[in-house]
């Protein structure tokens, strides 16, 4: 199969990997799949890895975004506030998605540890409306029943723009623990611990729902069996369903790995066995212990959205202390946030091993620890990324300190595909890029160049300028934007419109982070929107009568 980009998946899909190692990173075989010539019909093009580059003599650097101080949503109502116990009122990792029909942000959460799956909605994504606030016949904000007994862990929602069914637009999954038919709490479930004799482990399932409208569910089946934390996405490059579930190393059990499963059926074709799982991902070498604590690092959990072009990857990266540690201390778990790119949906790059988004570590604060990234991964608002993290203070105000409590939804803001920039360091450079067909005759690209000037030449297959599209020719940007079109003196791409082309871009104190072809004057993409935004339609960058 060969996906949009001119990849060419393997005969083997997905691909079946041994573990050998609990240290190296995974091989780049892959990489021998990257094709010579790559279509750029669909979406922004990023320089997030290498895919895209004949030659630079320019520098890659990787950016952090901005955490606000103060969270946009804490516990409040009696059902967040667990009764004073373990209040929680964050992603888990549940969802936040744009719906573009009724121009809402959405947010599906965990209202109690282990308790409720509730709705909030806003206007701006910042200031949020509960679910009783919007109806006020509803005795809670819970969207999914109570089941005594029973405590939900992980979920994952995901909007579905073109579900076959009208009752399947949104579709999600809830794992629980059924411990029987009384009535159960964090704090008064029985202990079961994998090596402690007699004690006896609750029922395991992970449930799935489906929706018309997010708020009214019906459970829709249950799948296979994996572990708590287990998330889903969609992939359309593939057109696939992605269970993203937790599993553990065929080397050592006790370390965190994640599992890869892939259906096109949502529903009917959940009932994977454990032969159907794929070994996927982990920690290596490169995710460093942190210093003051000194353990192993594991992958925590690992999610992954369209964006633009490619698949955005979130590694939750696990760097303790154990949970035994946690519960005889009250500390919390630390887990730290960073990215990932594929090109292929299975296979990651991670040029950087930095945090993106950290737990501060600091006792008592509300980003002290436990950071998640909700189902969705970011929005896409203006020329901003909206970047939502779920992270726990550890405050309890019944018992103190704990290391579930005071969970928060906060939100980090980055610039508009600004995972990553090419610069030239004030020294000027240039980036060719790899041969291209594309469709459209406006090229825009993203690129802050307010202290300097960027330009743009197309080049044929051989490396030499096309006449009418040299450097010279070209009109110079001087400015900081995330969408300007770059113009040559008589020239229109329409001219080499059927022609395998390349692009060199010159950077004088400038940077660079993405470029695109496209018919659309405004500059619009097609590319696809991770959980959406205002402004586009079905999740993607086009009109809505598009």
């Amino acid at each position: 199969m060969k996906l949009y980009n001119h990849v060419e998946l393997p005969a083997q899909w997905p691909p079946r990997i041994v573990e050998t190692t609990l240290d190296q990173p995974p091989s780049k075989e892959h990489r021998k799949q990257w094709p010579d010539v790559v279509n750029i019909a669909l979406g922004r093009q990023l320089f997030v890895d290498d895919f895209l580059i004949e030659t630079t003599d320019l520098n890659r650097v990787f950016h952090q975004p901005t955490l606000a101080e103060q969270p946009v949503f804490v516990p409040e109502t009696p059902l967040e506030m667990d009764g004073g116990n373990i209040p929680c009122a964050c992603p888990f990792n549940d969802g936040i998605f744009y719906d573009d029909e009724d121009g809402k942000f959405k947010m599906w959460y965990q209202a109690g540890w282990f308790d409720g799956v509730a709705y909030a909605e806003s206007n701006d994504g910042i200031h949020w409306t509960r679910l009783t606030e919007i109806d006020a016949t509803r005795a809670n904000d819970r969207v999914i029943p109570e089941e005594q007994g029973a405590l939900r862990d992980g979920a994952a929602v995901w909007i579905d723009y073109h579900a076959a069914e009208p009752d399947e637009r949104y579709k999600m999954m809830v794992f629980f623990r059924k411990f029987g038919e009384e009535p159960v709490t964090y704090l008064t479930m029985p202990k079961h611990f994998h090596d402690v004799p007699g004690s006896v482990p609750p029922k395991e399932m992970i449930k799935l729902y489906k929706s018309a409208n997010g708020i009214d569910w019906a459970e829709a089946g249950e799948t296979g069996m994996a572990g708590d934390n287990s998330t889903f996405f969609y992939n359309p490059f593939t057109r696939k369903w992605v269970f993203s579930l937790r599993t553990f190393s065929a080397l050592d059990s006790r370390v965190r790995t994640r599992g890869y499963y892939e259906t096109e059926d949502f529903f009917h074709g959940t009932q994977w066995k454990a032969e159907d799982i794929r070994y996927w991902a982990r920690t290596d070498i490169y995710d460093r212990p942190d210093p003051e604590l000194g353990y192993y690092t594991q992958l925590y959990n690992l999610d992954a959205t369209p964006y633009e072009s490619l698949m955005l990857g979130v590694y939750t990266v696990f760097l303790g202390p154990p949970n035994t540690v946690c519960e005889r201390t009250g500390s919390l778990k630390i887990t730290d946030l960073k990215l990932a790119f594929s090109r292929d949906g299975f296979h990651w790059e991670r040029p950087t091993y930095e945090p993106f988004i950290a737990s501060s570590k600091v006792a008592g604060r509300w980003d002290n620890g436990y950071a998640h990234s909700p189902n969705g991964v970011c929005l896409v608002v203006g020329d901003e990324l909206y970047m939502y993290v779920s992270m726990f203070s550890g405050v309890s105000p019944n018992l103190g300190v704990h290391e579930y409590a005071g969970g928060s939804l906060g939100l980090a803001k980055l610039r508009r595909d600004g995972f990553s920039s090419l610069t030239d360091d004030g020294q000027g450079g240039s980036v060719t890029t790899k041969k291209l067909i594309f469709s459209g005759d406006r090229l825009f690209v993203n690129a802050d160049a307010a202290q300097g000037k960027f330009y743009a030449e197309v080049l044929d297959e051989a490396g030499e300028v096309i006449p009418g599209f040299s450097k010279d020719q070209c009109e110079p940007i001087g400015v900081d934007s995330t969408c300007v079109q770059i113009r040559w003196i008589g020239g229109n791409l329409e001219a080499v419109a059927n022609r395998t082309i390349k692009l060199r871009f010159y950077l004088e104190k400038a940077s660079l982070y993405a470029f695109w072809i496209t018919a659309d004057e405004e500059g619009r993409s097609g590319g696809y929107m991770a959980a959406g935004g205002p402004g586009f339609h079905k999740g993607q960058d086009v009109r809505r009568n598009g």
